[in-house]
This record gives C-alpha cells, sequence and structure tokens, in this order.
C-alpha cells in the first residue's frame, strides 16, 4: 500500500499531525454491533466521553442503524435519540460528528454544538442535506452509497470496484460543490460494506491512493464489519461476533493511517488510538531517516 504522507486537513475543524480517530456513539437498539447499550441519552454521553479519555479526537453520534435491512426511525425519534447527546457531548467541549442522512436532524445537530454531519447516502437520501450543510458552513462527510441496503442492494455488483467507486464519488462531489459546500469542507468515505462484498472491502483498503487522488481528506469506517469477520473466520470458521473484531480494527486503522487517511472511524477507542500513534511515528522515521547526513546509531543495550 502507498502511503500517501499528506492527509490534508478540514476546514472547521481542528487539526491533527496524524490520522484522527473518531469514535461511534450508536443511541439506537439495533445496531450490528452494539444496539441498545447507549440507547439511554445519560448512558450515551458518559460513553462518548468515555471515548474521548481512551483517545478519540472527535465523536461519531447516530440516532438510526444503516445495517442491512433495518428500518428506518422516523424524523421525531431520531431528533429525540440524537439532540440530547449531540448537545451533552459539545457543552463538553467533545467535537462531535452526527450520523445522519435527515437536513432537519443534520440542521438540529448543528445548532446543537454538532461541528460535522456525516451522510452514509452522502446527501442522496435527503434533497435537503446539501443545502443545509452549505448555509451552515459545515464540514460533510460524502460516503459511497448505492441506496438502503435491502434487497438486491446488499450485494454490490462491481467490474472494477476501485475504478467505479472512484467515478460515483467523483460524481457526488461535483453534485456536493454545485450545492455550495466549499472544497476544503469535503471528506470521503470508501463506504466499506455498504453494497459491498468482503473481496470489495479489502480492495478498496488496498487502493487508498486512488481514493485519495480525488484530493479529498478520507475517512475510513471499518470497524467491525462483516468484511473483518470473514477474515478472521478464514475458508471453514464461522465469523467471530462484531465485539470480537477490535483487534483487526486496529491492524484496518494502522494501515489506513500509513496510507494517508484522515480518520477513522471505530467503536473500542483505545487500540486505534495506539496504532495511528505508531503510524506516525513509522512516518516521523521515515522522514529522519531519509534526510540528508542522517545516519543510524547503535544503542549501547538491545531492546528485548
Amino acid at each position: 500500500m502507498t502511503s500517501l504522507y499528506g492527509r490534508g486537513q478540514v476546514t472547521g475543524l481542528p487539526q491533527w499531525d496524524r490520522c484522527a480517530v473518531m469514535g461511534v456513539v450508536n443511541v439506537t437498539p439495533d445496531s450490528f454491533s452494539d444496539g441498545g447499550r447507549w440507547f439511554d441519552t445519560t448512558a450515551a454521553v458518559k460513553h462518548g466521553l468515555d471515548l474521548v479519555a481512551r483517545g478519540a479526537d472527535l465523536v461519531d453520534v447516530g440516532g438510526e442503524s444503516t445495517r442491512p435491512g433495518a428500518a428506518r426511525v422516523d424524523e421525531d425519534e431520531e431528533l429525540r435519540r440524537v439532540i440530547p447527546v449531540v448537545r451533552g457531548l459539545a457543552s463538553e467541549g467533545v467535537v462531535v460528528s452526527v450520523d445522519t442522512m435527515r437536513a432537519c436532524v443534520a440542521e438540529r445537530s448543528l445548532a446543537a454544538g454538532a461541528a460535522l454531519v456525516n451522510d452514509v447516502s452522502g446527501g442522496l437520501a435527503d434533497p435537503a442535506m446539501i443545502p443545509v450543510v452549505a448555509d451552515a458552513g459545515a464540514p460533510f462527510v460524502v460516503m459511497h452509497w448505492r441506496g438502503f441496503l435491502r434487497g438486491d442492494n446488499v450485494k454490490g455488483t462491481y467490474e472494477d470496484v476501485v475504478g467505479e467507486v472512484v467515478d460515483e464519488l467523483h460524481a457526488r462531489v461535483e453534485a456536493v460543490l454545485a450545492g455550495g459546500i466549499a472544497a476544503d469542507r469535503i471528506i470521503l468515505d470508501p463506504g466499506l460494506g455498504f453494497s459491498k462484498e468482503a473481496e470489495h472491502d479489502l480492495v478498496l483498503l488496498a487502493h487508498l491512493d486512488r481514493l485519495g487522488a480525488l484530493g479529498h481528506p478520507l475517512l475510513v469506517a471499518a470497524s467491525r464489519k462483516r468484511f473483518l469477520g470473514r477474515v478472521l473466520a478464514g475458508a471453514e470458521g464461522s465469523p467471530p461476533p462484531a465485539r470480537e473484531r477490535d483487534a483487526a480494527t486496529a491492524a484496518v486503522s494502522a494501515l489506513a493511517a500509513h496510507a494517508g487517511a484522515w480518520a477513522v472511524r471505530v467503536h473500542e477507542v483505545r487500540a486505534t488510538a495506539d496504532a495511528v500513534r505508531v503510524a506516525r511515528a513509522m512516518e516521523e522515521a521515515r522522514a529522519a531517516g531519509s534526510a540528508p547526513g542522517t545516519r543510524g546509531e547503535r544503542g549501547a543495550e538491545g531492546d528485548r
């Protein structure tokens, strides 16, 4: 995997000198990973603060499950779930992202203190989304999306998954720019697990450089997803439960950070926070080692 070393910055958000860690707070009863654990507002806010204490740089709050086959909640229910958590975390100084496909939820969340809108549909699910984000001047995550995960959309068909995802994201970026969102506030997400099979996800991860060539920071959201379960299960085994995929998630986080991802979105923060810092240290060591006149010196004692 070719390192990009230049993950980009997003206007309107803090500037980190390494891949950022986005912690996940699902305020839902039916998330594939941790459904119901943080459904209560108080518990959700506490969990978000715990994620920051463990190393999260920002926290993504969502009130609607996007797992395959999940029924959509109505707008009032999504607002009831999300807004108090966004407000509670923002009041504690947390950088909050809101994970929603609804313009009303995005607008109310931004008013409550959210700094970023993370729309898995890239503005396709709600035509009002792009104008709302543009008017607010907020950063916006554009994910590769081929519709709600029902029926044939659960399993996408691709002849060249990298080329098709790149082309479709490029077209979506053009639409977002035409809608008034500034180029320096756009973040791209390859949409791992959304209308993609395990082999598609792995190929996309192996070619993040081609996604990065679109010229916008990348958010990689691989945490606990099905493709990791398939990798860990091997040819004959059963995939481990979602919560047993955190070590694999941290491995992907390190690889994504090395490849130049702007941020990784994860459920279990500590291992990934360590992983991205190691990746950053290796970047610095590589740069120092290639500087003119740099010479390695052997220490008096081995570090065993």
